[in-house]
């Protein structure tokens, strides 16, 4: 029998061909560590090269934004031209030494982005977002069809200039309450149109992402999604649609499909209390999902979510219902947790919920991306993270980072 080490050290070939070196992933998590302009910079780089001296088989970026008109949060990184292209390559070029992939995670925020950083947010509907979390996002304005045809040559033009650039892959992010995301719900899509309505209109415009980003890159160069396996919300976004939206883009070939759940008004991600005490105890939060997926799409999957300890992940892989272990908040704390676990030794650090003390706060799973954010922002200075940094110290330093970041973002385009 294989020992844990033994099955997160193989190999995995992609349907494109493409190989990567091991069973261990890291999925993406918000850095923040662009310019006010949203230009890429050397503190990427940085970051980007600490990860993948770690051993990790495949480093998966942060939301890099397709357009800068629509950000997520300040600070975020959009690719819309070849202007940062030296950059770029110093960037892929870090993030692929020691044998690893570099995939950058494309995204628009449609609604979710925060209030008063973009002149307006959009999305499929004019849906706000409830009560609780009226006073951090703006109603959105409903997107036009020629808007819609736009943001999709915006995709596809996004991943060309992430090839030429040198990166190993892309992966579409159609998860956690973003564009895509806000598209695949009927609880964010009302349209009447071919956009929406019926399942298969609602899952139209992740269709025509991927195609268009196909045939920008060709076959050759990998890309991946990111999806909900649910929204974890009543009539939202159910695993049947999931299943219908995965089986669609493996018969267009989807090279990796990498699985997760929630919103920010539902956070399955971040939240235990979501999840059974036997999905706990298996580790991995969307492994049920993933073996419902395995029997009946011979797809590359990719769980993200749950996992504490290396018998946790080998117990996942050898069950043949996924094949990447994707971890995130883990390398946030641990930079060199694949050595760790490749040989065969436990996490030095246990990854905790983080919380403020304030109710309101820690319902949501911003607290999540805050907390996360600040480590990384400290990787990339070359700094340790702080494993035990106070939530409430993080959120009122990010409250005030994200603030005067905001600002400038607004000065900027004044």
């Amino acid at each position: 029998m294989d020992s844990p080490q033994d099955l997160l050290q193989q190999a995995l070939t992609l349907p494109n061909g493409s190989r990567l070196k091991n069973r261990l992933a890291k999925s993406a998590m918000s850095e923040a560590l662009g310019t006010t302009d949203n230009h890429a910079t050397e503190a990427l780089v940085r970051l980007y090269g600490r990860w993948a001296a770690g051993g990790i088989g495949l480093l998966i970026t942060g939301n890099a934004m397709i357009d800068r008109r629509a950000l997520g949060e300040p600070n975020n990184v959009a690719i819309e031209d070849d202007s940062d292209m030296p950059l770029l390559q110093r960037w892929a070029a870090a993030g692929q030494a020691n044998g690893t992939q570099l995939w950058v995670q494309l995204n628009h925020p449609g609604r979710q982005s925060p209030k008063g950083l973009n002149a307006e947010n959009v999305s499929p509907s004019a849906v706000p977002f409830s009560p609780a979390l009226q006073a951090f996002f703006a109603p959105p304005r409903a997107l036009t069809e020629d808007e819609i045809v736009a943001l999709i040559q915006r995709f596809a033009r996004s991943a060309g200039i992430v090839k030429r650039a040198g990166f190993s892959g892309v992966q579409i992010h159609a998860a956690h309450g973003y564009l895509i995301s806000q598209f695949l719900s009927p609880l964010t899509n009302q349209r009447s149109d071919q956009w929406g309505g019926s399942a298969e209109n609602r899952r139209r415009f992740v269709l025509e992402v991927y195609r268009a980003m196909r045939a920008e890159v060709g076959v050759a160069f990998p890309i991946g999604i990111k999806l909900n396996s649910a929204d974890f919300q009543y009539g939202g976004f159910s695993e049947d649609e999931s299943l219908a939206v995965i089986q669609a883009l493996h018969d267009e070939g989807i090279d990796l499909v990498e699985l997760s759940g929630g919103t920010y008004e539902a956070p399955a991600m971040s939240d235990q209390k979501r999840h059974r005490a036997s999905t706990l105890a298996r580790e991995a939060y969307f492994l049920e999902f993933a073996e419902k997926v395995r029997a009946a799409v011979p797809v590359p999957l990719m769980v993200t979510g749950g996992f504490r300890s290396l018998g946790g992940m080998a117990t996942a892989l050898s069950s043949g219902a996924m094949d990447l272990i994707g971890l995130a908040r883990g390398l946030a704390i641990e930079p060199d947790l694949p050595q760790r676990l490749l040989a065969g030794h436990e996490p030095q650090y246990a990854v905790r919920p983080i919380s403020t003390g304030i109710k309101a706060i820690d319902r949501m799973a911003l607290m999540e991306v805050v907390w996360y954010s600040r480590q990384l922002r400290r990787m990339a200075k070359g700094q340790a993270p702080k494993p035990n940094e106070s939530g409430l110290w993080s959120f009122c330093a990010n409250l005030l980072h994200n603030g005067v970041g905001t600002w400038k973002t607004r000065r900027l385009r004044a």
